[in-house]
């Protein structure tokens, strides 16, 4: 009796901590949104200057931005993760910490923050295509959610085709949305778009990316029997019940600064009504995503990645690249967090606890982590089957690049002399024969380290996001580079 009274109050604690911890962060980035947004308007309004606030184009259509991409060189598109925003939400703040300013054609698309993978591929063709979102006939009625999303008076690159394609980068989940994109071009699963192709898309990157899932999910509460309902009392049930709330009251004003993705799935005060909101709350009404599946961390459960990587291909002429972090070392043979004054407070403690479930079970290749994913989940797709993958070691010994290969780049990781602390492996390049037994570590940092906050990122910030813009600039491309580069006309 004592050992499970002992163990319900530690679990309410850590629960009461972690919701006040992730709570406080949202509303602290919120308020310093809208501060920054008043004090602008307040500048404006006595100097004359400008006509309103960052919020006034808060829904980017991109008039301007797509006249500038006319294909001669194809856009680098950063696509968020989960709570993350795009251009031109929360009073103009950057989710990639301003790194779509190393190159001249970059668009930041602003996608549901809590719809699924499915969801949110979707809205990324119409962002870049142009057009109003189909959410997909057969998925909308199995969800129960309306068919049609928002609309794109223009797309910010509506040239995008096989001779203009474009080069997709993901953070966090946002690697499984653009893999999704991917195949879902290649299915030619866009109604009214019969001459789309896997070719539409020159790379992939994933950076810090949930390709195989996390455990993390099951310690938020996903429960590990199905990946896709929630346990009672968790802090993805606190979750449910904000993002439930906020899209029922409807404030326009609110929502031009955060949205979580829902207003096709009805939610609204206007439409449903308290009736409607008590429904929502009690998992009985009509098309809740909750009680479905069709929001995105069962996605990022095992389970769900694991259905996401049996349809998506890694296709033979598209450039693969997997950017891998992590927060943790291995100390007399126990995983700890590392670089503990360095870790981002929203992840500390699920540092130390993801190494304890492993991969559902007590798995030591699942233990290292950087405080949302597990590092053994972000090199490739690995489950159910694995795609080709290779750590390259020496940049100059694998180019030219070679496409349909996942390439984890290596020139951030830091050697170890001891093959029992992390990531001995034996490689195999095709075109160089065997390689060296080689031991490494994943480059050290936490999930947050390369989004938000440039000042976190320090160094690393700059190296790897240098590494992605320069992979798509001067190393993919199918017939010859561009004879002018954007910042080097």
């Amino acid at each position: 009796m004592w050992r499970w009274l002992r163990a319900w109050l530690l679990g309410a604690a850590e629960l009461l901590v972690s919701a006040v911890v992730h709570l406080g962060y949202g509303f602290y980035i919120f308020a310093a949104a809208v501060v920054a947004d008043v004090s602008l308007s307040l500048v404006e309004g006595l100097t004359g200057w400008g006509e309103g606030g960052v919020t006034k184009g808060s829904v980017v259509e991109g008039e301007d931005e797509a006249a500038v991409l006319d294909g001669a060189v194809p856009p680098i598109v950063l696509v968020h993760g989960i709570f993350g925003f795009g251009k031109g939400r929360l009073g103009g703040l950057s989710y990639f910490a301003g790194a779509e300013k190393k190159d001249d054609r970059v668009l930041v698309p602003d996608l549901g923050s809590l719809t699924s993978v499915h969801d949110r591929a979707r809205e990324l063709f119409y962002y870049l295509k142009g057009g109003q979102v189909d959410y997909g006939e057969e998925h909308s009625r199995e969800c129960g959610h309306s068919r049609f999303g928002r609309t794109y008076e223009r797309g910010h690159y509506p040239i995008w085709d096989e001779e203009h394609p474009a080069h997709l980068v993901g953070h966090s989940a946002g690697a499984q949305a653009i893999r999704l994109l991917q195949q879902m071009l290649h299915d030619k699963a866009f109604e009214g778009h019969d001459d789309t192709s896997e070719n539409w898309v020159l790379s992939v990157t994933s950076l810090s990316g949930a390709l195989n899932g996390s455990t993390r999910a099951y310690l938020d509460g996903m429960r590990p029997q199905d990946g896709r309902s929630l346990r009672p009392v968790c802090l993805l049930q606190i979750c449910r019940i904000g993002s439930i709330l906020y899209h029922w009251m409807d404030l326009p004003w609110l929502k031009r600064y955060y949205d979580f993705g829902f207003d096709h799935l009805g939610m609204s005060r206007r439409l449903v009504g308290a009736r409607g909101l008590a429904n929502l709350l009690l998992s009985r009404a009509a098309g809740d995503p909750f009680a479905t599946g069709d929001w995105i961390l069962p996605d990022l459960s095992i389970q769900g990645a694991a259905r996401i990587n049996a349809r998506a291909r890694t296709f033979p002429g598209t450039f693969y690249f997997s950017y891998v972090s992590r927060r943790t070392a291995t100390v007399g043979g126990v995983t700890v967090p590392s670089g503990v004054l360095r870790i981002h407070p929203l992840l500390f403690v699920r540092v130390l606890q993801i190494h304890l479930i492993g991969g559902g079970r007590r798995d030591e290749d699942w233990e290292d982590n950087d405080g949302a994913l597990n590092t053994f989940s972000m090199t490739h797709p690995r489950i159910p089957e694995e795609h080709p993958s290779l750590l390259v070691h020496n940049d100059s010994d694998c180019h030219p690049l070679r496409p349909g290969i996942w390439f984890v780049p290596c020139r951030f990781f830091f050697h170890s002399r001891f093959p029992w602390q992390f990531g001995y492996r034996l490689l195999r390049f095709p075109l160089l024969g065997w390689c060296k037994s080689m031991y490494y570590k994943i480059v050290e940092a936490d999930h947050m380290t390369f989004v938000i906050n440039r000042q976190r990122g320090g160094v690393q910030f700059d190296l790897i996001y240098d590494s992605i813009f320069q992979n798509c600039r001067k190393h993919v491309f199918r017939t010859a580079p561009p004879t002018t580069l954007p910042n080097q006309s």
